[in-house]
């Protein structure tokens, strides 16, 4: 489930390719799988048998295993009875043509079971991924049985790489993708009512970031806020993986994305490295997940707590059922509080020294209606979300904080859920919460038939990651995912807390993989939607506190804990009595990775704290409608894009800045 607008995948290989991992590296990401084994016989033959138990052993315990050897037509039988939220795996079609090929089922019309296959393929609901040989590229097999069975393979081949969406030939471990685009479903049902005019929504203002002075309370001796500017890398001579901005044309979100993956060895030690440190009692307990995080996405065992924080809300409205009890005038309220640095994002982010970014997108339609935005506006909202990425990035920020406020979130966040991993809706669906500590039911009914509608009208429509946005996302899930694939492509940690982090999430891992290992969740919450989806996601929480502040401050509020964490870890050295023990070479503190100069930054160092009493507003940045680079005046390059900062406590103004 990791490709973008397919239902079926053709995968081709030679022996010993790689195709069948590779083909099982596509759904790896599914909840579950059904396993199809097509071989036959082989019970007498040891190194056949050792070939299938090594295919056995990488299939996860969550897979269940079909067997059609023999009976070619159960294949067929399969596909018809597969239900829409079901992925499939078709381990080989090699053995499902050897099947056909038995001397027992002859004389027989082997066209017609091929035809039927291929049929059966495009008629599927499910997802399916089919592994198949390509003996086309070897020479003629010298004996008639051989060459029934090459041509019968080829024909296969061919019929069923022109029913699936995409074709993808693996030689030596490597993927060619051989047909790549697909034509647009055809709808043969009773045409859906039109989408409402708010489903293609005009580019939204740039965002406006915004640093909230911090609370006198927390800082005693607070600093100036200095935002300085950063010179961008080169993208084809840095020494780590970096994807170029995507409005640059470089970059091209897809799906299959390959972005690079934190430290596979440095979380591991790190977690090592805690039960060696010098602290009177047991340890830091669940905080270590966050610890072992940190320094796989720093790529050291000793990792610096984060010091300088962005936290990106994005504020968007749904129509129809999905925004059924919601305020819409309480929402632009808080929105409001939060580009002025005030209120309770604003407050949480002024105490733990974080700057806050707030984006405003279009509007969604009614996803019971029919798609609640069209391609063009989602593809702009997954570059707008990159970019903010790459602004964060260039402006030194090492961790993201993502953040949601808006009408309609959790709906459209448990409609992705129910549609990307099958999830029963009413089960996830947050209740509707009234000021008072109220709940109103009837709304929360009315929001459960919108995604169930939503749900029915999609059943047949292809469910990669853009048409999920478009369909039942909207565009506030498409920045977001946005985000999350610029983040881990420039190496930045995000940390998520909410429906809007974790189902953007889901849909990401869609289109890159890599991006869940980027991902934290600092606090569980109290939310279904949000616990099912990060177990989905393979993300544990750090902390289970309860917290039920709102998207983004519930881990705004965990964050100066997670910083202790991280500092005491960086700081503390080893147990004396672990140094020099009889047979351990000399073992001393100095063997682990070096921090920075100031190791232990966050303790006592105002510089490194982060924390300012100053708010300030930044503008002039680049957002929808507003390319990177561009300037509203014409007499300036497009190169010199200016920053400027305005001091709201005290009503002096700023300097400009100059980053190019």
């Amino acid at each position: 489930m990791s490709e973008d607008r397919w239902n079926t995948v053709l995968v081709l290989g030679g022996i010993r390719s790689g195709k069948s991992a590779f083909a099982e590296s596509l759904v790896a990401d599914a909840p579950t799988v059904r396993y199809v084994a097509t071989a036959i016989g082989g019970e007498d033959d040891p190194e056949w048998l050792a070939r299938i138990e090594e295919h056995q052993r990488r299939r996860p315990q969550s897979w269940s295993t079909e067997e059609t050897a023999g009976d070619p037509a159960r294949l067929t039988e399969l596909l018809a009875e597969a239900k829409p939220d079901e992925t499939l795996l078709v381990d080989d079609l090699g053995g499902w043509v050897a099947s056909v090929l038995d001397p027992a089922r002859q004389p027989n019309d082997d066209e017609a079971d091929v035809t039927a296959l291929a049929e059966a393929v495009r008629g599927c609901p499910a997802r399916i991924v089919l592994v198949s040989p390509e003996v086309g590229l070897a020479l003629v097999p010298m004996t008639p049985v051989g060459r029934a069975f090459t041509d019968a393979l080829g024909t296969t081949n061919q019929a069923l790489a022109d029913a699936c969406d995409r074709v993808v030939l693996v030689v030596a471990g490597q993927p060619v993708w051989l047909k790549e685009k697909t034509a647009e479903p055809v709808v043969t049902a009773a045409p859906r009512p039109a989408p409402q005019a708010t489903a293609t929504p005009a580019p939204p203002p740039p965002p406006t970031f915004v640093t909230p002075p911090a609370d006198p309370s927390f800082v005693e001796a607070p600093t100036e806020a200095l935002v300085l500017p950063t010179e961008k890398p080169d993208a084809f001579s840095g020494t780590t993986m970096y994807l170029p901005l995507v409005n640059s044309g470089l970059t091209k979100i897809e799906p299959g994305m390959d972005l690079p993956l934190p430290s596979s060895d440095a979380g591991p030690e790190a977690r090592e490295r805690l039960g060696m440190i010098d602290l009177p009692g047991a340890g830091l307990g669940m905080l270590g997940e966050a610890i072992e995080f940190a320094a796989a996405t720093q790529d050291t065992t000793s990792p610096r707590p984060w010091s300088s924080v962005r936290v990106v809300v994005i504020s968007g409205k749904h129509a129809g059922g999905a925004a059924a009890g919601a305020d819409p005038d309480d929402a632009e309220r808080r929105v409001a509080e939060t580009e002025l640095g005030t209120g309770l994002l604003g407050r949480l982010a002024g105490q733990a020294g974080a700057d806050i970014a707030v984006l405003r997108v279009g509007d969604s339609g009614a996803m019971e209606d029919g798609p609640v935005a069209d391609a063009g506006a989602v593809e702009a909202a997954l570059r707008q979300g990159w970019q903010l990425a790459d602004e964060a990035a260039d402006a030194g920020r090492d961790a993201l904080l993502l953040a949601g406020i808006g009408v309609g979130v959790e709906a459209a966040a448990t409609a992705v859920l129910a549609a990307t991993t099958g999830a029963e809706a009413a089960a996830t669906l947050p209740r509707v919460l009234l000021p008072g500590g109220r709940f109103d039911d009837h709304s929360w009914m009315i929001r459960c038939a919108a995604i169930r509608d939503a749900l029915h009208r999609i059943r047949q429509e292809p469910r990669g990651a853009t048409d999920i946005l478009r369909e039942i996302g909207g565009l506030d899930l498409a920045v977001a995912t946005g985000l999350l694939l610029g983040a881990a492509a420039r190496r930045v940690p995000v940390l998520l807390d909410g429906p809007l982090g974790i189902s953007a999430g889901l849909v990401a891992r869609d289109l890159a993989g890599q991006t869940r290992h980027w991902c934290l969740l600092p606090e569980a919450g109290t939310l279904a939607l949000v616990k099912q989806g990060a177990d989905v996601l393979g993300l544990t929480p750090v902390l289970e506190l309860g917290l039920d502040l709102g998207e983004g401050a519930n881990a705004l509020a965990a964050l100066p804990l997670l910083r202790t964490a991280l500092g005491l870890a960086a700081a503390l050295p080893v147990h004396p009595a672990l140094l020099s023990e009889h047979g351990d070479a000399g073992l001393s503190d100095d063997d682990s990775d070096d921090t920075d100069d100031d190791e232990g930054a966050g303790f006592g160092d105002n510089d490194d704290s982060g924390i300012d009493d100053e708010a300030t507003v930044v503008t002039g940045l680049t957002g929808f409608g507003n390319p990177a680079g561009a300037s509203a005046d014409p007499d300036v390059e497009a190169d010199d894009r200016t920053v400027s900062f305005r001091t709201v406590d005290n009503g002096t103004e700023g300097g400009a800045a100059g980053r190019s």
